[in-house]
């Protein structure tokens, strides 16, 4: 008889998968080549015009070539519901923070953040001292835009995907709903550090260069913040009295729009007035929220760090080894070069590393390494322990058989999907994959 041939589980574990279906290490080799691809619209932009596009053609081509021999189908159609949760509970995140931010930039007035010194930042220091000892080669490489945010977002979605070719554990909407819940929660927590106490942007332009608002403070500034911002004395009785006592200054009347049940949301968001500003005239709340694109007063903690180490730990997890530690340092490049570009205090991005790695290892309720299976056919045997035993000193050599037999496919997996199903499993996937990259897409502000 000739030898029999070797099969593996891949990455994955679970049912028998054909050797030539697993590509391990294709994804280390496609996030590489993405990035380095990516990084030629800094140094040859033409280049990078001809290759990209034929590098996310291959791509896609390699994916849908795989998906009609994947094994794990209806482990991805079990993950749909918690994936689709997770893009929900994402985005109304991510809409309470877009409210919050915006509220926190408009309140004290545009004047406020041009006026106002940013904070003492001794990370800031140490990178401008370190400028005066590196060597220029050196300096050229923490300067450079290695990666951007998209670039996280993108690496996450190939790491998902690479459950086709057996690189990480299916399914890989697990990865997916794990990680958008992280960043959820991750948001929700932002704004509850950020919006409590107002710190000023280490970039005094922003505001005036990205948002069209009242130059002068919000009536609650007037009233509870400025008259005792800039007078020691007027603190000390405010503590005293422990309510306001001093005389609002004359500002000009607000501009309130009419925005129906929404009229709130007018007091928050502080649209511009058409008066002054005119292309701004009959704007809805969507197109106010929408066009700043993200806060310039100090966020804490930093949105894209939070991204990036979420990235991290996400690829750690489901596939170590080099391209991991590699999506590390990128990490700690990009905290470096939001602190040099003071896009964030040095306390920002601390925080969003530690909150990163905490939140995912939090959220490991949603997606987990631990291989189901094995557990599943640990708890049959100790249940049929006994029976086991009985059979054995009885001599019963089948029933023992029967018996680790039973034990052996538990857990298994059929493989085989009616050809509706796996149309309606191709749909699926594609089809909130998509609405995830749409996402990722329209809040790649941070």
């Amino acid at each position: 008889m000739g030898k029999k041939k070797k099969s593996t589980t891949g990455g994955s574990g679970g049912a028998i998968i054909p050797k030539w279906r697993t590509m391990p290490n294709a994804l280390g080799i496609a996030a590489v080549t993405y990035i380095i691809v990516d990084y030629l619209r800094e140094v040859d932009p033409p280049l990078h015009e001809k290759l990209q596009p034929w590098l996310w053609a291959f791509l896609a081509l390699a994916c849908a070539l795989r998906a009609p021999f994947y094994p794990y189908w209806k482990r991805e159609l079990k993950s749909v519901r918690p994936f689709v949760l997770s893009v929900f509970f994402m985005l109304g995140a991510l809409m309470i923070e877009a409210f919050s931010v915006q509220f926190v930039t408009t309140v004290l007035g545009l004047d406020w953040h041009w006026t106002t010194s940013p904070l003492p930042d001794t990370g800031q220091w140490l990178l401008l001292y370190l400028n005066e000892k590196l060597p220029p080669q050196v300096l050229q490489l923490l300067r450079a835009p290695l990666v951007g945010l998209h670039h996280y977002l993108i690496l996450l979605l190939m790491l998902c995907f690479s459950v086709l070719f057996g690189c990480a554990k299916a399914p890989g909407m697990g990865i997916g709903a794990r990680y958008m819940t992280s960043m959820g929660i991750g948001r929700l927590l932002r704004v509850l550090t950020f919006l409590p106490t107002i710190l000023p942007s280490a970039r005094p332009w922003c505001a005036h260069a990205r948002f069209r608002t009242a130059t002068y403070p919000h009536p609650w500034a007037q009233k509870f913040f400025f008259p005792y911002a800039s007078d020691p004395e007027q603190v000390r009785k405010l503590l005293r009295l422990d309510e306001a006592f001093a005389a609002v200054g004359d500002y000009p009347p607000e501009y309130v729009p009419n925005w129906g049940k929404l009229q709130f949301l007018v007091n928050i968001l502080r649209p511009p007035d058409p008066a002054v500003y005119p292309n701004a005239k009959n704007e809805s709340w969507f197109t106010t929220l929408k066009r700043a694109g993200g806060g310039c007063n100090d966020l804490i903690f930093s949105g894209h760090i939070l991204v990036s180490v979420l990235t991290a730990m996400a690829w750690t997890e489901a596939y170590p080894g080099w391209t991991s530690a590699l999506i590390w340092i990128l990490v700690l490049h990009s905290a470096q070069r939001e602190i040099r570009d003071r896009h964030h205090y040095s306390a920002d991005v601390t925080a969003g590393l530690y909150m990163g790695v905490f939140l995912w290892w939090v959220t490991s309720f949603v997606w987990s390494k631990r291989d189901e299976r094995k557990a599943l056919r640990t708890k049959l045997i100790m249940r049929k322990e006994n029976a086991l035993v009985k059979a054995a000193k009885d001599g019963d050599i089948d029933l023992v058989r029967t018996i680790l037999s039973d034990i052996e496919k538990a857990g298994e997996e059929s493989l085989r999907l009616e050809t509706k199903d796996k149309v309606l499993a191709g749909i699926v996937l594609f089809a909130t994959f998509g609405l995830c990259l749409l996402a990722f897409v329209w809040t790649a502000n941070g």
